[in-house]
């Protein structure tokens, strides 16, 4: 094979870019737990990734001791140019798109809600995934360390929405639940959901009333 200097240089250029990428994973440990952090996106603020994986360490242990304290103890993130998506969470690995976190700096609890997708580890959950959604943004409003300045809250109750909408919609339904009907009962649907104990009846076995009724209910008097 006949080495040419372009094809030289081409070399060298994946070298670098390799070294490059290998710089920029490292490993955290903390109290027992280990987060690998792993980014190909040299323009995102070395200040923003501190601010992710401090959020990791702060918000997964306490998310591990309320809800699930089988969950893994390690952990990997990577920030990838080629995800379009916000996050996503399979097998213990998040990944983020930068983007997202350029246009939006301070929605760091982003973390906090797919660490939450971790913890719940339903597998193929034989409940619905509105429900899914509905507690990691619950458990985000719980535990979120920055919500207040990503602008971030739970949403009033508006005509027309469902508790299927899924995400704040549904968890600011689950928060009605807990303050108006019963206590820890998110607690109790995420032990189910991860047990595969779950059925449509689980909502009257807790509050005495169908997740219909519940949402009547809402809909008549949505305060908390």
């Amino acid at each position: 094979m006949k080495i040419t200097s372009s094809y030289l240089l081409a070399l060298l250029t994946f070298a670098i870019v390799g070294n490059a990428m290998a710089q920029e994973r490292a490993t955290y440990q903390r109290k027992g737990y280990t987060l690998t952090f792993a980014n190909n996106d040299a323009t995102l603020d070395s200040s923003l990734q501190h601010k992710l994986i401090e959020t990791f360490f702060k918000v997964y242990p306490k998310i591990a001791k309320e809800y699930n304290k089988q969950t893994l103890k390690t952990v990997a993130f990577v920030v990838d140019t080629a995800y379009k998506g916000v996050a996503a969470t399979s097998n213990g690995r998040v990944v983020f798109n930068p983007k997202w976190f350029h246009q939006h700096p301070e929605d760091i609890d982003v973390v906090t809600h797919e660490v939450m997708h971790i913890a719940q580890d339903y597998k193929r959950s034989v409940g619905p995934g509105w429900l899914t959604e509905g507690i990691a943004d619950y458990v985000r409003n719980q535990f979120g360390v920055n919500n207040e300045g990503a602008k971030w809250k739970l949403p009033d109750y508006k005509a027309g929405q469902s508790y299927t909408n899924s995400y704040r919609i549904t968890a600011r339904f689950l928060y009605w639940i807990e303050k108006k009907q019963n206590r820890g009962i998110v607690k109790e649907l995420d032990k189910q959901l991860r047990e595969r104990t779950y059925t449509a009846d689980s909502w009257k076995q807790q509050t005495g009333k169908t997740l219909d009724e519940l949402w009547q209910a809402y809909i008549d008097s949505p305060a908390v």
